[in-house]
């Protein structure tokens, strides 16, 4: 029988094809919304971490209550041997130390006279040891706008748009005037190597970006770092995973000692632990109502399609067909109409979901003025969800359909299909 079916729905298009359409359009949709909506809070959360957070940060408890001060006469000391422990007790995490630090950068002329000065916010990571997974983490190879990365000591980058403003080039000297560990004043000249573009405000008005090793020095902050960053191995940020890492970790600490180091999550920075239960929520029930307007959409479809067939399920009782296999054959129409546009819906929807997982969508022009550090390109995540998300709206819903409007078939009368056919 079910060949019997698909045979007729190949032949008469008006009977399956606008089905098709409408289950087609709806599963896709949904599959990429869902995609969408993952993607987006992921790529909040990812950029965060890596410019910011980290999946878990180490800092002073001191540091921690003025954290965005970024006051790095509370700094953590002998970070090296830090580093190391932290490494042998959390193997399932990479530990990258990090400086932040802000200041005035002056840009001479030709004689040595300033020629224009500006305020920047620095960042001190590991780019000159030959290790590169801080310049991936912070996607600087794909920001650089000009120049070259540091390859010496006492080479710097710094953001395109600063650049601009200060007048300077690669090759340029500019001088940090800022303040060391223990509050003296300190005046360090870099020599700019080259310059970036991460494409929000937040970071392009004024980034600086130098070897940890060089702030060290020009901090006077010898085998010490602000922060020390924890990012799981896999890429993803782990609540659960966080929060006993977290655990574990501050059940050995001295909390009574205000230098000794704290670890916490990246759901308790930045404000992060609202927004993301925000998003989480917010993602949920976009998906949830969508979801069920589509099912509301494809279960309308079904039921008409069935009402409107009255006249050729009269033909096929008054024919001596009995109700039970009519019934049974429009259920079985129905499912196979709905399991054909929903692979199709799928399909598409995946295809285009892998798409802008892999190129991402440039919204930098959106948010040039925007506070809050956001990332620039956003793209898809395909979850295991993503596979089966579309066939509640694509096949329940359009079954279910059907099967409510079939139910009329057992209450139509002989004497009334008689009267019809006339």
């Amino acid at each position: 029988m079910i060949r019997f079916i698909f045979k007729g729905l190949l032949r008469d298009r008006q009977r399956s094809l606008l089905p098709v359409i409408v289950v087609v359009t709806g599963v896709f949709l949904t599959t990429f919304l869902q995609c969408w909506m993952t993607g987006v809070i992921g790529d909040m959360i990812s950029f965060n971490a890596n410019f910011s957070t980290g999946h878990v940060k180490v800092m002073t408890q001191e540091y921690a209550g003025r954290i965005d001060q970024t006051p790095n006469d509370l700094a953590l000391v002998e970070t090296d041997r830090l580093t190391d422990s932290l490494k042998s007790a959390y193997p399932d995490m990479d530990w990258v130390q990090r400086i932040r630090f802000g200041g005035l950068i002056d840009a001479p002329d030709e004689n040595g006279e300033t020629r224009s000065q500006g305020p920047a916010a620095g960042w001190g990571i590991d780019l000159l040891s030959g290790n590169q997974d801080e310049i991936e983490r912070m996607n600087i190879k794909k920001s650089l706008v000009n120049g070259t990365l540091p390859s010496t000591a006492g080479e710097v980058l710094i953001s395109n748009q600063f650049a601009e403003k200060l007048k300077v080039v690669p090759g340029d000297q500019i001088t940090l005037l800022g303040s060391t560990m223990y509050g003296s004043m300190t005046v360090y000249n870099f020599r700019v190597a080259g310059t970036v573009n991460f494409g929000t405000s937040v970071l392009d008005r004024g980034a600086i970006i130098a070897d940890i090793r060089d702030v060290q020095i020009a901090l006077d902050m010898p085998g010490a770092a602000g922060e020390i960053l924890g990012y799981f191995k896999t890429g993803k940020y782990n609540r659960a995973q966080a929060d006993s890492n977290v655990a574990r970790f501050m059940a050995n600490s001295d909390l009574k000692n205000p230098y000794a180091p704290v670890m916490v999550s990246l759901r308790n920075q930045n404000g992060l632990s609202s927004m993301v239960d925000y998003m989480d929520m917010v993602s949920v029930l976009v998906i949830a109502i969508f979801v069920m307007a589509m099912s509301l959409v494809l279960w309308n479809a079904g039921l008409l399609g069935g009402l409107r067939r009255y006249g050729e399920v009269g033909v096929r009782l008054a024919m001596g067909e009995s109700k039970g296999h009519v019934y049974r054959s429009l259920i079985w129409e129905s499912v196979l109409i709905g399991l054909l546009g929903s692979i199709i819906g799928l399909a598409l929807g995946l295809s285009v979901s892998f798409w802008l997982q892999n190129h991402g969508l440039d919204i930098s022009g959106f948010i040039k003025n925007a506070s809050m550090m956001l990332p620039a390109v956003y793209r898809t995540e395909v979850t295991p969800a993503a596979f089966y998300i579309g066939f509640i709206p694509g096949l329940f819903a359009t079954v279910i359909g059907t099967s409510l409007a079939g139910l009329g078939i057992f209450k139509r009368r002989t004497a009334q299909l008689f009267k019809e056919l006339e």
